[in-house]
């Protein structure tokens, strides 16, 4: 008998698989490789919306806890993924910088936004207004974060590369079976992908596409992150992501030409420098109606549990969630009302 089924491998998903290895329960995770949203993501975190100068909720104490869960999953993979790094705000006029000092004295943005601009050159990027610099700022390799545990999984006998089959699913008072496996409780993290899922389907996940393009900029000499009008994340060897677009109507993982030419065109506007298109890239994210996540247990089916929702925000909310269910389903912690997935249930 194990502790938990997870269906995902995502983000929501190995965040939750980690929580549970910390606490010493027993699991296994069905995971395929048909949405690429986590993999694609460029894995950004700050606490913030930079251009609305407004602060997201909570986001201090689940960018503190997001720092000691990744490390402490890097020590078990023995992996680096995870990397603090200063983001900038390329000021365009006295009038923006003006603005952000504005910001910057109020009490709820105080330790989020610098006082101290950042004044270093940066080769590639005329910037005379030189930049604003957003705290507890950082990214999350993902795709060396997910292949690497998938690995980990896999040789640990706890990760299986298959789709999960809904209608195998076998229900008795105190368990489910789902094929030769019997658990107590099952974690739905499939991402955009819950809208197939006949169990959750009463769940609002509409989903976001988003498009974002590699470069190679050998005269960009930038080692921090940007975020003004695109955000530039330097990858080493003279390669950076930049993005991303956002895209409501087509939810397909197809990249396209428009997607490809706004990114240029907006990227212009920050660098002055020459630069290569390398690789373009696209996923759809489980944004919802209400930007909020979902987290809890089906209505009607006491060992059925969704963590989904995170948005563009899953590298930062995956941690906070994922352990917030744990501890919702063993500790009968009771979970915010604005997060249950009963919000969405309509008899």
């Amino acid at each position: 008998m194990l502790d938990f089924i997870i269906v995902g491998n995502g983000l929501a998903a190995l965040a939750f698989a980690e929580v549970l290895l910390q606490n010493n329960c027993s699991f296994v995770v069905f995971g395929d490789s048909k949405l690429k949203s986590s993999r694609v993501a460029a894995g950004l975190y700050n606490p913030l919306i930079v251009k609305r100068y407004r602060p997201l909720q909570d986001a201090v104490d689940q960018i503190d806890f997001l720092r000691s869960f990744y490390s402490r999953a890097e020590q078990r993979l023995c992996a680096k993924f995870h990397h603090e790094k200063l983001t900038l705000r390329k000021f365009v006029s006295i009038a923006e910088q003006n603005d952000w000092f504005e910001h910057a004295d109020k009490p709820q943005l105080a330790n989020l936004l610098s006082n101290d601009l950042f004044t270093s050159a940066i080769e590639g990027i005329d910037s005379p207004f030189q930049y604003g610099v957003v705290n507890y700022t950082g990214h999350l390799d993902t795709n060396v974060f997910i292949t690497k545990y998938q690995t980990f999984l896999a040789n640990s006998g706890c990760f299986i590369a298959e789709s999960f089959i809904y209608a195998d699913l076998e229900f008795s008072s105190e368990f489910v079976t789902y094929h030769e496996f019997q658990a107590s409780n099952v974690i739905f993290a499939e991402g955009y992908g819950v809208n197939q899922n006949p169990y959750f389907n009463f769940v609002s996940v509409p989903g976001t596409k988003g498009e974002g393009i590699t470069i190679h900029a050998p005269q960009l000499k930038l080692t921090e992150i940007i975020n003004s009008g695109v955000f530039i994340l330097p990858l080493g060897n003279d390669l950076f992501k930049v993005g991303a677009t956002y895209e409501w109507t087509d939810k397909t993982e197809q990249t396209t030409a428009a997607a490809r030419e706004e990114l240029t065109m907006r990227l212009k506007q920050v660098i002055q420098c020459d630069f290569e298109i390398v690789d373009q890239w696209a996923g759809v994210r489980p944004t919802t109606p209400d930007r909020k996540a979902i987290v809890g247990n089906h209505p009607q089916f006491p060992q059925l549990h969704i963590l989904n929702g995170l948005g563009t925000r899953g590298v930062m909310l995956g941690p906070t969630m994922a352990k917030l269910l744990y501890d919702h389903i063993v500790d009968k912690k009771e979970i915010p009302t604005y997060l249950q997935a009963k919000r969405f249930w309509k008899q």
